[in-house]
């Protein structure tokens, strides 16, 4: 007797199964519709992410040449500062004014033969070449976290990838429960069988895909590229003023001040592209697991 209800119940299923599934092979054609398109999607944001990679890597590169340059512009700057104190010594100034018997003319001579002087002038031609160097690597940096800024803003899953995915989820459920019908029914080819088992194994995993990673680093990496636009733009700015011949000549704490500002700035638009590389790195992490499902799904749907 329990048999039997049993048996009665299976196919008192059966039909109202057979309504909830479409036909097998319409089942098949909707999955192949609704999962193309996924992977060249996302091989291009991958490319993007590689591309964002190595601008924002060129940027940490050329700040953390900005500020090394401005380091060593210090030191020279130091060495200059040093070598003007001796010229103004005590011992120096003492020694100026028992040399009374000297003309005007003789003591100018001697202070062209002073070997501090070319010193100096040399000195002086390092900084300002290393000032320059500062201004335009932090240019380069700037410009680098220009391109880093607007990769990182549009290399995210939008919700039109988004709806495909889910789309192709659907599908693929839908799929599976077409395949479960026609086997309880008999309705399908061995062949459509073959097909459908392995566009569900191939396209599955979808369902475990999770592509929040991915937008969360596109604006980790936006940001931080960002705040390394805005350094760069204030170092690139203040290098050039603290090396023009104005301030250079006129007041030196002012220019010392303006030196510190811009190697300040230096080392934190480095700080900031070296973040922003990291994030695309990752991004890049993110992204390759969402291609090897893509890749795998789509090679099951030929």
């Amino acid at each position: 007797m329990r048999k039997i209800c049993l048996t009665t119940l299976c196919l008192g299923l059966m039909p109202t199964f057979s309504v909830w599934a479409v036909d097998l092979n319409t089942a098949i054609l909707n999955a192949r519709t609704a999962c193309s398109g996924i992977s060249d999607s996302m091989n291009d944001m991958k490319v993007k992410a590689g591309i964002n990679t190595a601008v924002t890597a060129v940027g940490t590169v050329s700040g953390g040449v900005a500020l090394g340059t401005g380091i060593a512009k210090v030191n020279v700057d130091k060495e200059i500062d040093l070598l003007l104190a001796l010229d103004k010594s005590p011992a120096s100034q003492e020694r100026d004014s028992n040399e009374i018997q000297l003309t005007d003319a003789d003591y100018t001579e001697l202070l062209t033969l002073n070997p501090n002087a070319d010193k100096i002038s040399e000195l002086e031609q390092k900084s300002k070449t290393l000032g320059n160097i500062r201004t335009g690597t932090l240019a380069a940096s700037t410009a680098t976290n220009i391109v880093g800024t607007a990769l990182a803003a549009t290399n995210k899953v939008s919700e039109d990838l988004e709806l495909n995915i889910n789309k192709c989820i659907s599908a693929t459920k839908e799929l599976s429960n077409a395949k479960l019908a026609a086997k309880m029914e008999g309705t399908a080819t061995d062949s459509e069988m073959i097909i459908a088992d392995r566009i569900i194994n191939a396209c599955r995993d979808y369902e475990y895909v999770d592509l929040k990673p991915i937008n969360k680093r596109a604006t980790g990496a936006a940001v931080s590229s960002g705040i390394g636009l805005g350094t760069g733009v204030v170092g690139t700015i203040t290098s050039a003023v603290a090396n023009t011949e104005a301030t250079r000549a006129g007041d030196a704490k002012k220019e010392k001040d303006l030196n510190t500002t811009a190697n300040v700035m230096a080392g934190a638009s480095t700080g900031a592209s070296a973040v922003a590389t990291i994030f695309n790195a990752t991004q890049i992490a993110a992204i390759k697991k969402v291609v090897m499902v893509a890749d795998v799904c789509e090679g099951a749907l030929e």
